[in-house]
């Protein structure tokens, strides 16, 4: 099944309702009807050779953020949102005669407006999602859908995607407002039907303005194929909205099948927006990021990428990908050209495709194809930073919303008297993170003393981690300032629309879940005298060659004195953790329930305990751990440093080292550490001159506490 657009001015969509007609029309139309009469058609008219250029234009990963604005600390903040890429995006249609817009998915999820129209008052089918509507300003061409667009279940995914999903629970017959630009998924199946959940590819049938040999302009026809591709990760992070509804496929050879499939409709390129990115992993099937294979896939012409909100072509000193076969400088991978255009809007993919007309059919002249990155940031001549001017007809578009999200995220529900941030989270502060591990300890506690008395006599553990860890600049982290709470700051202190899981473990498992979280860490070398990163992060710190960037998010710590372990990062990896007690005994051979999330206990268990091993899943919550805290703060409105914020689990095993042992966090941050009772951590470099917010700070792990 593919859907076959006509030409449409790509400045004006038709209504969902006429746009269904026309699609409706057009497959019949192009229908192999016995009633043809193919020997009296007229051949078709031979034109004069002619050049065009074609600029693909992509966003990725726009995560809701239709405004500059954090909805965590109320402030306008100029270094992301699709308010700022749209400007982008009428400059390049100023600058290239012809166009198209794709997005890459992960584009309904991700911020307090994201779950205010979702969750919060949710928006009706007659409503359109406040980031289609901001993107209706720049009339999208066609999309994909990420993993994050599976987060509130398939019914909400429906109503936004306008209806017509064929899959168990949801009503396929509503006709909702819609996207206004079709979508395609080619690896994602419905169980009811049997069939594609989306159409598996789109086919564009555009004009182009083109120039003839002798210099004369002329419209000439193009088809473009479109085929989008999701995360295989949705069938276990999202597992209670998608198991026995939706199967996925292998993506590579969805792919291929549906290349043949658009070529022999008449498709004169074929993009491929993949929800993925790069890794140079053996290719499997359920692979995340399986860009390098998929751009092997024979008859592609382009490939979008995303999902791990980093930058191709990176032309920096240090990029993100080096792998064979992927060329930074050219902008291709294994000599197809591909862009992933960062997240939150930020930036935009634009790959300028020189085409070659022969008379008959199209063909690109690789030689002149570019491709790149724009970003809304820029350096002005004096060193200082500049941002793009936000569109006003974005902002206009969502307004309402915005302002309605606003009100509902300053609803106050307690108060604190200090500084709750991750600033320093990765050397030991637990200040945001001991408050969610209370509230996810305190609801599954309850829970297994009503349901569950085979586990009563366990201990119940907690354990999350720092979501925003400095990864988009020196402002992501989260900090909610002492004084009122609101729902806003519980938010900041748990940024994702996850729901609360529990597992069973043994000590031994227990052990090897903090091995792995323990990667965050690159390996020290006590005797070096060089400087020496301490954090294994491509944007807050230094990755060795030859390893992996290891996220905050997956730093999962315990906040309690009930549970002690240290962390010597002298060793290599996998023999780090030392001196694991629980109540000052031995924590192996106990067994314990852990509080963690879905992701976590769905999908992290082969990373944590081995290649097809699984977690005892002992509760599976429906409730999100956002609004466990929410109602954990309501219950116990008075938050204090002593009794929510200053319990340690873990430390550093002291080392005295030859050399500086660095790290990144924000500027003018010191005193957070301080607060804290850190010590041995000093200000080195105010300004690491990235640009981004972040400055460089010294540890003496001899000194850890």
């Amino acid at each position: 099944m593919s859907v076959r657009v006509p030409f449409l001015n790509p400045r004006r969509a038709l209504p969902r309702a006429m746009l269904a007609l026309v699609l409706a029309g057009s497959l019949s139309a192009c229908s192999n009807s016995d009633d043809s009469d193919d020997d009296n058609a007229s051949p078709p008219e031979v034109q004069e050779k002619a050049s065009a250029n074609l600029a693909l234009l992509a966003t990725t990963d726009l995560h809701f953020n239709v405004r500059s604005y954090d909805y965590f600390k109320l402030a306008e903040d100029p270094t992301y949102g699709f308010e700022r890429t749209a400007t982008l995006i009428r400059a390049a249609r100023q600058e290239f005669p012809n166009t198209l817009l794709v997005d890459n998915g992960d584009t309904i999820q991700g911020t307090a407006l994201a779950d205010y129209e979702a969750q919060v008052s949710p928006i009706t089918c007659s409503q359109q999602s406040s980031m289609y509507k901001a993107m209706a300003v720049l009339q999208y061409d066609a999309g994909t859908l990420g993993n994050h667009e599976f987060n509130y279940g398939l019914p909400y995914l429906n109503q936004v995607l306008g209806g017509g999903l064929n899959v168990e629970g949801v009503d396929a017959s509503l006709s909702c407002t819609g996207p206004g630009f079709p979508m395609t998924l080619a690896n994602v199946q419905s169980v009811a039907s049997g069939k594609e959940l989306l159409p598996p590819h789109v086919i564009l049938e555009r004009e182009v303005n083109a120039t003839q040999e002798d210099g004369d302009p002329v419209k000439l026809p193009i088809k473009i194929g479109v085929i989008g591709l999701t995360t295989p990760g949705i069938m276990n992070w999202d597992k209670r909205y998608l198991e026995n509804k939706v199967t996925i496929s292998d993506g590579r050879a969805a792919v291929q099948a549906q290349v043949t499939q658009a070529r022999a409709e008449g498709a004169d390129l074929v993009f491929v927006l993949l929800h993925g990115g790069m890794s140079d992993a053996n290719y499997s099937a359920d692979m995340e990021n399986p860009g390098l294979y998929i751009a092997q896939v024979a008859g592609i012409d382009g490939l979008i990428m995303g999902h791990q909100h980093s930058t191709f072509p990176d032309r920096g000193t240090n990029p993100a990908y080096t792998y064979p076969g992927v060329d930074n400088a050219v902008g291709t991978v294994y000599g197809v050209p591909a862009v992933m255009a960062s997240s939150w809007g930020k930036g935009l993919g634009v790959i300028d495709y020189a085409l070659q007309w022969d008379g008959q059919a199209w063909s690109i002249d690789t030689s002149k194809t570019t491709a790149e990155i724009r970003t809304i940031q820029s350096t002005d001549a004096n060193g200082g930073t500049q941002y793009v001017a936000a569109d006003s007809a974005v902002a206009a578009s969502v307004q309402t919303q915005h302002e309605a999200a606003v009100e509902y995220v300053k609803t106050p529900i307690g108060n604190s008297n200090f500084r709750m941030s991750t600033l320093f989270a990765d050397v030991g502060d637990p200040g945001a993170i001991q408050l969610v591990n209370q509230a996810q300890q305190a609801y599954v506690s309850d829970y297994v003393t009503a349901n569950l008395p085979q586990y009563a006599d366990l201990p119940i553990l907690s354990i999350s981690a720092p979501f925003k860890a400095g990864f988009q600049g020196g402002g992501d982290y989260t900090d909610v300032a002492p004084g009122a709470l609101a729902i806003y700051h519980a938010a900041d202190l748990y940024l994702y629309p996850n729901t609360v899981y529990a597992v069973k473990v043994t000590g031994a498992e227990l052990k090897l879940w903090l091995e792995n979280a323990a990667l965050r860490f690159n390996r020290i070398d006590p005797s070096s005298t060089q400087d020496q990163w301490l954090i294994k992060d491509t944007k807050t710190g230094q990755v060795p060659s030859g390893q992996s960037a290891f996220a905050g998010y997956n730093f999962d710590m315990f906040t309690t004195p009930d549970l002690r372990y240290e962390i010597d990062v002298t060793q290599p990896q996998g023999s780090r953790i030392k001196n694991l007690t629980y109540l000052d005994a031995p924590a192996d051979g106990k067994d314990f329930i852990v509080a963690t999330n879905n992701y976590r206990a769905e999908s992290s268990a082969r990373y944590i305990l081995g290649e097809g091993k699984a977690f005892d899943i002992v509760y599976a919550s429906p409730d999100a751990n956002r609004d466990v805290v929410i109602n954990y703060i309501k219950s116990n409105p008075q938050i204090t440093r002593s009794a929510n914020g200053s319990a340690r689990s873990w430390r550093f095993t002291p080392v005295k080292t030859a050399g500086a042992v660095l790290f990144k966090s924000g500027k003018d941050s010191l005193s957070v550490a301080q607060a804290a009772g850190l010590t041995g951590i000093a200000l080195i470099n105010a300004d690491d001159g990235s640009g981004e917010g972040r400055a460089v700070y010294d540890i003496d792990l001899s000194q850890t506490n």
